[in-house]
């Protein structure tokens, strides 16, 4: 089978959505009963399961628990009272806050739909209750949520650790100033939209004179254990006190203590339900992850990275043009394919064209997760669309048309990240 063909019918598989472990799988196998390759179903199990013994990986349900837990404890609407006591009154404060609140939980969840679902949820109806347009409301979690991928910890960090055998701490060292550049960029348009719109100042001032009648310390220390869970989890790392994988079981361990012995927000018989629902959720990522990792062994036992490099490279070395070039595969992948799947496929073939321009693989891993929160944004797959549009209603199409200005900021902020590689480096460099 030729590599043309190969991808070909890959992609026609995936647009046809049928299941992406399922074609994962099948994609592993055919070039043995085509006989190209040597690569048995048994092999092919083999992998998948090879796959999983990753201590690395084993952080990514631990992850998912995590931000399930904090989800439900109601740690979105503590994090937001406490930004807005700060900015409320300015203009597109609450919008601002709505931007912070999103930047911060995705520290402590590591996941953008939970980000968007958690946060969205409380602060969708308090912004339009406040006179905001329910669209613009909700472009602005849909958006930002995005951000439960690139600021630490995250999920596909750990993944792209795993597929690129790089160091989930520099990574996720690596995503902090990118995360707040997005996030300022953001923001930015929240306040060119207030100024071009206008707001309801009278609500604005009720509901921010509300807020700070509770008081600086009542809302401090409301808040406090909330704040404190990204610092314990990122310091842990950060200080090498314990890896990324340890770190997800203190932040599960963490999360149950805050939500059932601090907040009271969760019961214990309700623990069960919980660790279900993480459950269900990762094992359908675990699927695709495992069928994933034995579809890049067959791509490797073809030669098909290294003949996608070679034919890339022939064409331009030039560092900055298959930047672009990358960035636009990236961008088109994320748009219909979920980031997990895409950072298993890609990695194994991208990354060997990034290091013989000399690109870094922990800069490299940081563009790639940028592109694809981008592509988590946008349709036909773009999962953050779905969770915000279930719950408000909201025509997807209609939300994605609002959430194009938020996404040109995005954007701009990603070429940045591309060409600007200190934004990526510098923190790892010296910690």
């Amino acid at each position: 089978m030729t590599i043309g063909l190969f991808f070909i019918l890959l992609a026609v598989l995936l647009v046809i959505a049928l299941p992406v472990g399922g074609v994962f799988g099948l994609m592993s196998v055919l070039p043995n009963l085509m006989g190209t390759l040597k690569f048995a179903p048994v092999d092919v199990v083999r992998a998948m399961f090879s796959g999983m013994n990753s201590f690395t990986l084993l952080a990514v349900p631990l992850f998912m628990v995590s931000g399930m837990i904090m989800a439900e404890g109601g740690l979105s609407k503590r994090l937001f009272d406490f930004f807005a006591y700060f900015i409320g009154n300015k203009r597109a404060g609450f919008p601002c806050a709505v931007v912070v609140t999103c930047m911060f939980y995705a520290a402590i969840s590591g996941s953008s739909p939970a980000t968007v679902s958690a946060v969205g949820a409380m602060t969708i109806p308090f912004l339009v209750g406040l006179g905001y347009d329910i669209v613009f409301a909700t472009a602005i979690v849909t958006v930002a949520g995005g951000l439960g991928v690139i600021i630490p910890p995250s999920i596909s960090y750990i993944v792209y650790a795993a597929a690129a055998s790089a160091s989930p701490s520099a990574l996720f060292i690596a995503g902090i100033i990118p995360g707040v550049l997005i996030g300022l960029a953001l923001m930015t348009y929240c306040w060119i939209y207030c100024k071009r719109h206008g707001e309801d100042r009278e609500k604005l001032e009720t509901n921010y004179k509300a807020i700070r009648a509770k008081g600086f310390w009542p809302l401090f220390k409301e808040s406090f254990w909330a704040l404190l869970t990204p610092v314990i989890i990122l310091g842990c790392v950060y200080s090498g006190i314990c890896s990324p994988t340890e770190a997800a079981v203190i932040s599960v361990i963490y999360g149950l203590f805050v939500c059932i012995v601090i907040y009271k927000s969760i019961k214990i018989k309700d623990i069960g339900k919980v660790f279900i629902a993480g459950a269900k959720t990762y094992v359908n990522i675990l699927f695709v992850i495992a069928a994933a990792t034995a579809f890049a062994r067959a791509m490797t036992l073809l030669r098909y990275p290294q003949t996608i490099s070679k034919a890339v490279l022939a064409i331009t070395n030039n560092k900055y043009i298959i930047l672009l070039l990358m960035n636009l595969i990236m961008l088109v992948c994320g748009m219909i394919i979920d980031n997990i799947p895409n950072i298993m496929i890609l990695t194994p073939i991208l990354l060997p064209i990034a290091k013989a321009v000399g690109i870094d693989p922990t800069h490299f891993g940081i563009v790639m997760t940028v592109n694809l929160a981008v592509g988590m944004v946008t349709p036909p797959m773009g999962i953050n669309l779905f969770v915000a549009s279930g719950m408000t209603k909201i025509p997807m199409l209609k939300l994605a048309k609002a959430c194009v200005p938020f996404l040109i900021a995005f954007l701009l902020c990603l070429l940045l990240i591309t060409f600007v590689e200190p934004l990526s480096l510098f923190l790892p460099s010296i910690l």
